[in-house]
């Protein structure tokens, strides 16, 4: 516990005053920009902040999952996720949704496998910093390999909900046992084994470790996906920038990535993703690593900033102005997600620098060391 003088306080020299009442002091250091707000914050905006830490978990004798959606997350209707761990040889059971799956594999390694509308199927085996991609209707599955595994999943949709999938034993629990045996032309006793409450004991659950990528080939008369749904990160060339580096992946390097487009973004200390816009979709951020600080400018002399850690998620209404600086002292690393087939952004100094002169002069009185500063090429991640 912190002594009285040594706790924040919402006061700045004359202004505000100090908490008398009930207070949640690690809170109030985690979001020191909630507690005394910049003096340029003004207005009033949504909360673009919340945690996977305070989200639901659902826990199974296979790993766990917890995910964020409109439901806890009111401002996020474009987009939701999900932060799911596998332990070693577990599977998340075969399914299908209604959105469009987008991940990042955040430590560890996994088998996925999935087939589409023409029978043609796909098996692969991903790693940390591996993408992929399920479109929507489509069944497939994830298994953890020997080191078990966790991972983020975005789907274009801020309503779905990862607990509502069309899992494969939900639906034959379901069916009665004679249509079954028509469909599969077995026996209706092929079926015996079967619980009645087979999908309470699914969803994610234990199974041995798979062997080779070759033992779990099956050869498909049609044919494989010829669109992989997998995309390294590594191959993807990161676009270095004065203040860190960002990878760009979209439907232009990514084909099976149709409706969600991604910016992996890396701050270094003292470094800022530069002040920007983004023309065609609100931007869902996830922080991997790191600490942050984000305002956004809401028009109509609204603003306010928040405060992020490994684990939150952001988000920023489409089209609000914004920066995210790097509050730490070690790297920032997060996530922007777009529910769009690609990437697209405006950088406000790129914006001034190919403007006329005298017309950014009649905006903003500013000297000829500000203009020349002005860069025409986006830096993206700047620093000071």
């Amino acid at each position: 516990m912190s002594r009285a003088d040594d706790a924040p306080q919402p006061l700045d020299g004359d202004e505000g005053g100090t908490i008398l009442g009930p207070r949640n002091e690690p809170l109030e250091r985690e979001n020191p920009d909630r507690l005394l707000p910049p003096t340029t914050d003004a207005g009033y905006l949504p909360n673009l902040k919340f945690s996977f830490d305070i989200a639901h978990t659902r826990v199974s004798n296979g790993g766990w999952a917890r995910q964020v959606t409109v439901d806890d997350f009111p401002i996020a209707k474009t987009i939701s996720g999900v932060d799911m761990r596998l332990k070693p040889g577990a599977i998340r059971e075969l399914h299908w949704h209604d959105a469009a799956e987008w991940s990042l594999m955040l430590a560890g390694n996994a088998r996925i496998t999935a087939m589409d509308f023409a029978g043609r199927n796909f098996v692969a085996d991903v790693g940390k910093d591996d993408l992929w991609l399920f479109p929507a209707g489509v069944p497939h599955s994830i298994q953890a390999l020997d080191e078990g595994c966790e991972f983020l999943l975005v789907f274009d949709d801020g309503a779905f909900s990862e607990f509502g999938t069309f899992l494969l034993t939900d639906w034959i629990a379901h069916t009665p046992r004679s249509i079954l045996a028509k469909n599969f032309g077995v026996p209706e006793s092929a079926f015996d084994r079967i619980p009645a409450d087979i999908e309470s004991k699914r969803y994610i659950f234990p199974a041995e470790v798979p062997g080779s990528l070759r033992s779990s080939e099956v050869h498909s008369p049609a044919g494989t996906i010829k669109e992989s749904y997998v995309h390294r990160l590594s191959d993807t060339k990161p676009i270095d920038a004065p203040g860190g580096r960002v990878r760009i992946v979209d439907s232009s390097n990514f084909p099976a990535a149709k409706t969600i487009a991604a910016a992996i973004v890396e701050v270094d200390p003292g470094g800022m993703r530069e002040l920007h816009w983004h023309p065609n979709a609100d931007e869902w951020q996830y922080y991997v690593s790191g600490k942050a600080r984000m305002t956004v400018f809401g028009a109509e002399g609204t603003a306010n900033t928040f405060d992020y850690q490994a684990g939150d998620v952001g988000y920023v209404p489409f089209p609000m102005g914004h920066y995210v600086e790097n509050t730490g002292t070690a790297p920032l690393r997060f996530l922007e997600m777009f529910r769009a087939p690609r990437f697209e952004d405006v950088s406000l100094n790129q914006w001034l620098a190919l403007s006329p002169v005298d017309l950014v002069r009649a905006h903003v009185p500013v000297d000829r060391r500000f203009i020349s500063a002005l860069s025409k090429r986006k830096q993206i991640v700047v620093r000071y």
